[in-house]
């Protein structure tokens, strides 16, 4: 607890305290002690990393890797055995996705090591708006105080009442990796991101997968030719795709699951997979102590500089809603390290956050989409490059894929781009940091300009730029 001496002066246990140690706790607790700040961190479980390392991020893309170097050596006529071609099981995969977990754990525990982070492992509850209670596995206690408290606990899937989860052949995005059985059909329910990297997991695993959509098209804020080339892909690849349904019950037997939808239909697969939403980890802490309350989904709101309504408590990351994003949430912590450092001055996210989707092929955007640029009456053009036309392309058979530039016809600035394809995510930052530029220097005849290595797939930018400025009249 705090304590105020005789000159009335209050003194704390540290200057700040973060709970959680994802992305978003991370980025405070560095920053807070590379600027010699004395800081504590709580994690409610033995291990740091929060869901993005062992659950989220890190896992799902661990396992979308390996299905993809799977279907690279099954594809490649070096490898194929058209009798017997490579095949693999989700349990198998799941050692390669254990290994990278392993390898950031220690990674980050060196981070508050080095940086004499003073760490918890136990359940964290506030007892007001400066001290904190951590109760640990063994049953005991310990309250702790701070000047500055930052919440950093993220989300967790999702569960309607009417879903039983405690059924061994009922799945949610975490604990699908506690999955042990061979899966020969599984239904997905939910087609957000999580929803769609996963039945492309399954689906390259060689699984039938059912892909139920509660709305009209996958990934709806992504341009709406991404999304379409999304839902092809999938659709061309053997995933049954249902737009526009809702659940009504699940029935579950020892070996099986029946999903009823509200318009009658009927699916049986081996296993369910609910990945429609997510609710932020604040139901334990207490909120109300500190003089504080959560929405309806768990979520926490806060001002400009990550500041709840209570002065001396931040939140960051999934904890707080969009953009929902392990980068992003990174960078709010930091953000809000920065705005306890400098007394609520700070910095802001930059405007245009890029998205990477890790389905199979990758999708990965910045800026503005077609949609959002008609509907504003932005005189726009578009610039596109195919990767099948790409040297580097066919020498690695990469050839799906392709990458949009929007750019405005009279100032030739850069407003979005938009990639679908293998390592998009990665291609997309050659882009992004050119919209960053000022003084003119965002314009995309800096791609027709340069000179890129070759073969390359940065040469889809120079083809897009190209293809678009020759529309111009």
């Amino acid at each position: 607890m705090p304590q105020t001496d005789s000159n009335k002066i209050t003194r704390y246990d540290y200057d700040a305290i973060v709970i959680g140690t994802g992305p978003g706790g991370e980025g405070a607790a560095m920053k807070l002690a590379k600027h010699n700040k004395t800081v504590a961190v709580i994690e409610r479980y033995n291990r740091v990393g929060g869901g993005c390392t062992h659950w989220g991020t890190i896992p799902s893309k661990a396992l979308r890797q390996s299905v993809s170097q799977l279907i690279q050596y099954n594809s490649n006529p070096l490898f194929t055995d058209a009798e017997q071609p490579k095949h693999l099981t989700f349990p198998d995969i799941l050692s390669h996705a254990q290994s990278v977990i392993d390898k950031q754990v220690r990674l980050r525990s060196g981070f508050y090591n080095r940086n004499r982070v003073t760490t918890f492992h136990g359940q964290a509850e506030f007892v007001d708006e400066h001290s904190v209670k951590v109760c640990f596995e063994d049953g005991s206690c310990e309250v702790i105080s701070a000047e500055n408290i930052i919440v950093a606990t993220g989300s967790r899937p999702y569960h309607p009442p009417e879903v039983d989860f405690s059924h061994p052949r009922v799945y949610d995005s975490d604990s699908i990796l506690s999955l042990t059985h061979d899966p020969r059909h599984i239904i997905i329910y939910g087609a957000g991101v999580i929803g769609s990297e996963y039945a492309s997991i399954f689906r390259g695993l060689d699984v039938k997968v059912d892909l139920i959509n509660t709305r009209d098209r996958l990934l709806a804020f992504l341009d709406d030719e991404m999304s379409e080339s999304l839902s092809y892909h999938l659709w061309n690849n053997g995933v049954v795709i249902r737009h526009g349904e809702q659940i009504e019950k699940v029935e579950t037997t020892d070996s099986s699951v029946i999903v009823h939808l509200q318009s009658g239909k009927k699916m049986k697969a081996d296993c369910l997979l609910f990945a429609n939403g997510r609710t932020g980890n604040t139901a334990e802490l207490n909120l109300d102590a500190a003089g504080l309350t959560a929405d309806g989904r768990g979520q926490v709101s806060v001002n400009e500089v990550y500041q709840t309504k209570v002065d001396s408590i931040y939140a960051v990351g999934d904890v707080i809603g969009y953009p929902s994003l392990a980068s992003a949430a990174y960078d709010q912590g930091r953000l809000a390290a920065g705005a306890i450092i400098n007394k609520g001055k700070t910095s802001r996210l930059i405007a245009d956050i890029p998205t990477g989707i890790y389905t199979i092929p990758e999708i990965s955007s910045v800026g503005k989409t077609e949609s959002e640029l008609t509907e504003a009456k932005i005189p726009y053009e578009v610039g596109r490059a195919q990767f099948k036309h790409l040297a580097r392309a066919q020498i690695s058979n990469s050839l799906v894929g392709s990458l949009k530039i929007l750019f405005h016809r009279e100032t030739k600035e850069i407003l979005g781009i938009h990639c679908f394809g293998e390592n998009a995510a990665e291609i997309i930052h050659i882009g992004q940091a050119i919209m960053q530029q000022e003084n003119g220097g965002n314009n995309i005849e800096y791609f027709v300009e340069t000179t890129f290595n070759y073969p390359t797939m940065a040469e889809a930018f120079r083809v897009a730029a190209l293809n678009g400025l020759n529309r111009l009249f």
